[in-house]
């Protein structure tokens, strides 16, 4: 079996194989993320599936930074770009990801999608397309539009699982079961359309065992990107209603959400991407855990612990990739040592 070699051989400056690592290693340079706007709802809202959308969810469909949808994607990509510009330096050479976050963004006629994603595609700028939705709207029509796409630009596909446990994915709303993320994942990987799975971390009434045991299970899975974001409590959603009532009291500690992601990211084979270890609740609409709003200290301290503890992702990995006659069925394989198939 190959030895696993320590992450200060294998990515740069981090003890994981983070997003930023993977895009310069393809483009040969910074790879800037733009949020679009299509303009879309989703089945979780409007009625076919529920009327409030998921507990967490705000008003602006987890797109919170996105420009207006009344503007057209071009204009979109200007606008976005118009507000990293200040990070950049005035270089001139940037490319971006045209990254469709709010709301279900495969959840309107296959024309629409079509139209707006083959804009975002032709841009010269952009070097691939992002796109965020739920697994129950990726039917066939879609599937064959985005496996179309994909031989213009590369496209990803984000799905929102959050947890693999039934009884909080009913707290929070979910809306499908384990088998259709399961279907949706194995008709993604057969078309050869990279797959990047959002896990939430801190769900009320979750113990630490059950997240990893959420990550345990997708490090079975044939994806190649996740997004390790913590739980964000909002204004205006009906889980910061919970918790400004009182019913809801605990959110993780910095400590704690530090040790958590550090032990997910052990479990972690290691060609699985890195794509976020916290996130961005905007700071207007913020609740709690207020610590979150300072990402550069979470960001840090998580560095610096994994270097303190001389981890790295995979370091406890004992999962391998299902065939796809498994997937579907729940079954998590194990295979070897430190995340090495």
């Amino acid at each position: 079996m190959e030895e696993v070699k320590p992450a200060r051989e294998m990515w740069g400056d981090k003890r994981y194989h983070s997003l930023d690592y993977e895009l310069k290693k393809i483009y040969g340079q910074k790879i800037y993320k733009l949020s679009l706007n299509g303009g879309m709802s989703c089945p979780n809202r409007d009625g076919t599936i529920g009327r409030c959308g998921c507990i967490f969810c705000s008003e602006g469909g987890s797109g919170d930074f996105a420009s207006s949808p009344l503007r057209s994607i071009t204009e979109q990509i200007a606008d976005a770009k118009a507000l990293i510009a200040p990070k950049l330096s005035g270089r001139k050479d940037c490319r971006y990801i045209a990254y469709f976050q709010a709301y279900t963004n495969t959840y309107a006629p296959v024309s629409y999608l079509e139209k707006i994603f083959t804009e975002a595609l032709l841009h010269p700028e952009i070097v691939l397309l992002s796109i965020a939705t739920r697994p129950d709207c990726l039917g066939e029509e879609v599937l064959t539009l985005l496996a179309g796409l994909n031989k213009i630009k590369p496209i990803w596909v984000e799905l929102g699982l959050q947890t693999m446990h039934p009884k909080s994915a009913k707290f929070i709303r979910r809306g499908y079961p384990l088998s259709c993320f399961e279907e949706a994942v194995a008709n993604l990987h057969a078309l050869g359309i990279p797959v990047i799975v959002h896990s939430i971390l801190g769900l009320p009434g979750e113990t630490r065992e059950e997240m990893l045991q959420t990550i345990d299970y997708l490090a079975g899975l044939p994806i190649q990107g996740i997004k390790l974001q913590l739980l964000h409590i909002l204004k205006g959603t009906d889980l910061g209603d919970l918790y400004e009532s009182g019913k809801i009291k605990d959110t993780l500690p910095l400590d704690e959400y530090i040790d958590i992601v550090i032990s997910c990211l052990e479990r972690l084979p290691q060609n699985i991407v890195i794509h976020r270890i916290t996130g961005d609740g905007p700071g207007r609409l913020l609740l709690a855990p207020l610590w979150s709003k300072n990402k550069k200290l979470v960001l840090n301290s998580i560095h610096k612990q994994m270097k303190t503890r001389d981890t790295w992702q995979g370091k406890e990995c004992k999962s391998f990739i299902l065939s796809e006659s498994k997937i579907g069925k729940s079954e998590i394989g194990k295979r070897g040592e430190g995340g090495v198939p």
